[in-house]
C-alpha cells in the first residue's frame, strides 16, 4: 500500500479519517501495519501490502 492512499481512506463504518501504524515498510511501500479509527473501535489489517477495509463484523 502506498502511504499517499491516506489521504483519500476513510473508516468504512463511521467515515472517521484512519491512523496508520506500519510495522513492516519496503521500498517506500507499506507491506503491513494496522488503520485504526480513532471515531469507533474498528481496526484495519494491511497484510502484503493490501489493506483489509471490510468491516470488521463481515470478516471471516
Amino acid at each position: 500500500m502506498r502511504a499517499d492512499l491516506m489521504e483519500i481512506l476513510c473508516c468504512p463504518v463511521c467515515h472517521g479519517e484512519l491512523k496508520l501504524t506500519v510495522r513492516e515498510e519496503k521500498a517506500g511501500e507499506i507491506e503491513s501495519g494496522l488503520l485504526a479509527c480513532p471515531k469507533c473501535p474498528a481496526e484495519y489489517p494491511i497484510e502484503e501490502g493490501i489493506p483489509n477495509l471490510l468491516p470488521p463484523d463481515e470478516r471471516e
